[in-house]
């Protein structure tokens, strides 16, 4: 045989002997997996066997813990509701012990007021019969009493009616009297207490002014240059200010003397300028006097607007914080106008806060309360009634407006800030220094004031004191009552008021006492 063929067959031979062991080994190896496969699963399901039956046994655990825990709560509450029910069944069987024993007092108190309305029915008949009784005597001693006094029992009711009522009156007389002298002691103790506050906590200067201005000079070569040729220098400046120029021997000094400090302040400083200008002459004099007058103006209305703004005074028109201003050269009794007023204002902001008022109001009216004395044009009204008619006419509110013309009694007092200014500018015209009189005139006018207060008959002595502020009038207690006390005090009040010229006002005081003295020895 070929050996080629012969290696072919014996090559077929060789792979299909190859392929049958393959197969053999093939199956041997799968049958041994499978054979492993089965095992793993086998094991896997006796694992989740195991793992089941324990997760059973978990939850049947949980189950009868959780069982058991819901059981004792629930045996809990059922205990509490027992006991509950128990408390609120000894608390029943308490109010029905209660109600049964208060039943059995009521039954014995019915029975006790059936005995005592037995016993009062008894005691009425008993009492009726004793007013028939009364009453008959009280008619037949009413019979006698009318025979013997010869008056009907109806007269002399009326009789005894009209004594009771008399005594009544007097009684509830001396009690009116009695509240009304408590209530005005208490009202002028409590004014006094605000007054004293109110004056403590406001401290102000007292300028005093004169009616005139010393003008100093470096020498008294520069009086010629002011006289000028013929004195046509010094009658220019007169006829261009209004102030008189007096030009004496006093040393290096010239008195400008004129009763309005406006004119005299345009006086001073014009002089003053003309002097360190050195040209005096009419013409010269006429243009530095009209300038002057412009710069004070605008001065004027500085002040006015500096003051308004220190005391917080807001709102004012323009011709009012001119006037106020314009306070600064004028004087009332020789106390300086703007002073006056600012501590007015001051005053009455203090006084309006005690009282639990508007103290801005107050502080507005007492600041504006004497306008009515720089009027531009002089009228025929008073200044309060002039001041009360500016602020009218300036927009001011109606309670300032009454506050300004009230003041001195002029207007009816409608707002309850009138009396506070009122109070305020006499307390500020009233404080020591404040104002200047002269000591002849002042002498007179107290020696007059008493001796107007003893002319009346059944007065004993007069005294003026506080400065002649008030009247003490002392009166015999034989020739003058209690009422013609009152009518004696009204009739001097009147008499001053239209007799005398004075500051302020002045009250009057009439005094009566009773003494009787006896002396034991």
């Amino acid at each position: 045989m070929d050996p080629m063929i012969l290696a072919i067959i014996i090559g077929i031979v060789a792979l299909v002997a190859g392929i049958v062991a393959g197969k053999f080994i093939f199956a041997k190896d799968t049958q041994k997996r499978i054979d492993e496969a089965e095992l793993q699963a086998q094991t896997i399901v006796k694992e989740a066997e195991l793992r089941g039956e324990t997760i059973r046994k978990e939850k049947e655990l949980s189950a009868k813990e959780r069982f058991v825990q819901l059981k004792a709560e629930h045996d809990k509450e059922v205990l509490k509701r027992n006991r509950e029910l128990g408390d609120a069944e000894n608390r029943i069987k308490q109010k029905e012990t209660s109600v049964d024993q208060k039943s059995a007092q009521l039954d014995k108190q019915l029975k006790e007021n059936d005995i005592l309305k037995q016993n009062l029915n008894k005691q009425l008949d008993i009492v009726n019969q004793k007013q028939a009784e009364l009453a008959r005597h009280e008619e037949e001693q009413r019979q006698r009493l009318e025979k013997i006094s010869g008056l009907t029992a109806d007269e002399a009711k009326a009789q005894l009616i009209e004594g009771l009522k008399q005594v009544a009156q007097s009684q509830a007389l001396g009690i009116q009297q009695e509240i009304v002298d408590e209530a005005k002691q208490k009202a002028n103790k409590e004014a006094r207490k605000i007054i004293i506050q109110t004056i403590q906590r406001t401290a102000a200067e007292q300028a005093i002014e004169n009616a005139i201005t010393v003008f100093n000079l470096e020498s008294d070569e520069i009086k010629g240059q002011i006289i000028g040729r013929e004195g046509r220098n010094i009658r220019a400046i007169e006829a261009a200010t209004g102030v008189d120029l007096i030009v004496d021997d006093t040393p290096e000094a010239i008195i400008l003397s004129c009763f309005d400090p406006l004119r005299r302040e345009i006086a001073r400083l014009s002089l003053q300028r003309l002097v360190t200008d050195g040209r005096i002459h009419p013409a010269r004099i006429e243009e530095v006097v009209e300038k002057t007058k412009r710069q004070l103006e605008e001065q004027i209305m500085e002040i006015g607007e500096r003051t308004v703004i220190e005391l917080g005074v807001h709102g004012l028109h323009k011709e009012l914080v001119r006037l106020v201003g314009k306070m600064r050269f004028r004087s009332s009794y020789g106390q300086n106008l703007l002073m006056h007023s600012r501590e007015v204002a001051n005053l009455c902001g203090l006084m309006a806060a005690e009282l639990g008022m508007n103290p801005k109001l107050a502080k507005r009216a007492g600041l504006l309360h004497d306008i009515g004395k720089v009027p531009d044009e002089e009228t025929e009204l008073s200044h309060a009634l002039l001041g009360a008619k500016l602020a009218e006419k300036y927009g001011e509110v109606p309670a300032v407006v009454n506050a300004i013309g009230a003041h001195h009694d002029e207007m009816e007092m409608q707002y309850v800030i009138s009396p506070i200014v009122q109070a305020c500018d006499a307390i500020s015209g009233a404080r020591p220094g404040a104002r200047r009189e002269i000591m002849q005139q002042y002498l007179q006018r107290i020696k007059e004031l008493e001796k107007l207060a003893t002319n009346y008959n059944g007065v004993e002595k007069a005294y003026a004191i506080q400065a002649g502020r008030e009247l003490r009038v002392i009166v015999e207690a034989d020739k003058v009552s209690d009422g013609d006390s009152d009518k004696l005090s009204f009739e001097i009040a009147q008499k001053i008021q239209t007799e005398m010229t004075y500051p302020g006002q002045i009250k009057v005081t009439v005094i009566r006492e009773k003494r009787a003295v006896n002396v034991a020895r």
